[in-house]
């Protein structure tokens, strides 16, 4: 990880980066033009140290003639020596400016070294008047040196001039240079610390902030610090706070919601403790009494009276008795039946109802009344309110694992806010009606059956149709 301090000596070796870098860069420009002007100066030096050696010479042979002796022969020889020592020198400093006049300075020294050998060499000899010539030729030839040295300085001068003038500018670009760079590095620096600064400020603002809205009671902000150092850590260890408080406050209200509803169910316990002592009686009575004027009305010759009654009591048997327990299809489909036939003896002509059933799905397990209060909506919306009446089309399909349940009339059809309300089961279409069990109802108990969401689809095109499709598992989950 890493940590603020870090950050904070990466930031001082960078500055030190900076400033050894360009102090580096200006001792080696300076460096640089010192050498070539060292280089120059050098030239100088070396011509006018030809010119007095090659006058020391001169003058040593001149001694020597007048004093023979081992000290002005050593020297002479040695004068010589040094002279054509620096004779290889000026050899390197041919250019295409000086190479003439430089060519001629050689030769005039060779020419000098020429000469006083032959001076030594007739004085050896004893020939006098020719060692005296070669003295006086070689005075001649010093004197040349010195005069062609002063004309190879002003030929370097006038080579330089540029070089000179060249430096001076340079000197002054070099003092602007400095100046522009100088502020370049500050600017950038500043840039570079207002940066860096924001890279440590910024997480601790937005913790702040974190903070301040945690303290106003909001735990669903998340708090996120982009950063990889201590104030990360402390804000990951923020968030995990704050994701605890969240969820305790949500366990707390979650608990009082429990207990509220604990407590409204025993209020309705007792309730229906109360109810059920009545329904213990009513049912019974109203039973024995179905059966026994369906038995009168047989007796009396109304058969089609009589097998009205017996629809009516099974249908109020089974969902009185059956409605919280799961059924098989089958006996959904005969019950529905049951239904239909007690409606067609209410609109006779006016109901037509069509059945396409797959019988290899009717053993499979469907919540008690689920399968009536789909059709009950399709006769109080498509046939009650026409007096042509309407038709319904029942379909029972296999698809696999699931099993698809299809109740589609030719009514009026529903808008697409009204087809939203009852998905979202904020209506109950049927509330009011002979059972009392809507289509929220049913959606609301199949996704319990199934525990799964998608469970009914409603299509509905206004004044043609509306299909009501339901989907059931053939194998429940947690079931095998």
């Amino acid at each position: 990880m890493n940590s603020i301090q870090k950050k904070i000596w990466g930031l001082v070796l960078i500055v030190l980066l900076i400033m050894a870098t360009t102090w580096v860069s200006l001792i080696s420009y300076n460096q640089k033009m010192l050498d070539q002007y060292n280089g120059i100066l050098e030239r100088y030096l070396v011509l006018n140290e030809i010119s007095r050696k090659s006058e020391d010479t001169v003058t040593a042979l001149n001694n020597f003639l007048l004093l023979p002796s081992n000290d002005n022969l050593k020297a002479v020889t040695k004068n010589k020596k040094d002279i054509q020592s620096m004779k290889s020198e000026v050899a390197t400093f041919k250019n295409v400016e000086n190479e003439l006049a430089l060519t001629n300075y050689i030769n005039l020294i060779e020419s000098l070294v020429e000469t006083i050998d032959s001076a030594l060499s007739f004085h050896s000899e004893a020939e006098t008047e020719y060692s005296m010539k070669a003295f006086n030729e070689a005075t001649h030839i010093s004197n040349y040196i010195s005069e062609m040295a002063l004309t190879l300085i002003d030929l370097e001068l006038q080579t330089y001039d540029l070089f000179y003038r060249g430096i001076i500018n340079q000197s002054e670009e070099l003092k602007q240079l400095g100046t522009w760079l100088l502020l370049l590095i500050t600017v950038g620096l500043l840039l570079f610390t207002y940066w860096f600064s924001q890279r440590i400020t910024k997480p601790v603002e937005k913790l702040t902030l974190a903070a301040n809205e945690l303290s106003k009671g909001r735990f669903d902000l998340k708090v996120e610090v982009n950063s990889s150092d201590e104030i990360a850590f402390l804000a990951k260890t923020f968030d995990r706070m704050r994701l605890n408080i969240n969820n305790l406050i949500s366990d707390i209200h979650h608990n009082a919601q429990l207990e509220n509803e604990l407590q409204q169910n025993r209020l309705l316990l007792k309730e229906s403790q109360l109810r059920n002592l009545q329904s213990q009686i009513n049912p019974h009575f109203l039973f024995n009494t179905l059966n026994t004027l369906s038995k009168k009305a047989y007796m009396e010759g109304s058969e089609e009276t009589s097998d009205l009654l017996v629809s009516v009591a099974g249908l109020l048997r089974y969902n009185l008795k059956h409605l919280d327990k799961p059924m098989t299809l089958y006996d959904e489909v005969y019950v529905m039946q049951q239904y239909i036939d007690i409606q067609k003896t209410r609109y006779t002509d006016r109901l037509n109802f069509y059945m396409e059933i797959d019988e290899s799905c009717l053993s499979i397990k469907i919540p008690g009344l689920t399968l009536q209060p789909l059709v009950e909506n399709a006769v109080i919306y498509a046939v009650e309110p026409n007096e042509e009446g309407g038709t319904i089309w029942f379909r029972i399909k296999d698809e696999g694992d699931l099993v698809t349940i299809e109740v589609e009339d030719n009514g009026p059809g529903m808008t697409e806010e009204k087809i939203q309300e009852i998905l979202e089961e904020k209506v109950n279409t049927a509330n009011g009606h002979s059972s009392g069990i809507g289509l929220s109802n049913v959606m609301k108990r199949l996704r319990l059956f199934n525990s799964m969401e998608d469970v009914m689809k409603i299509e509905s095109t206004l004044g043609v149709s509306t299909k009501v499709s339901i989907k059931l598992l053939k194998e429940r989950r947690g079931e095998k």
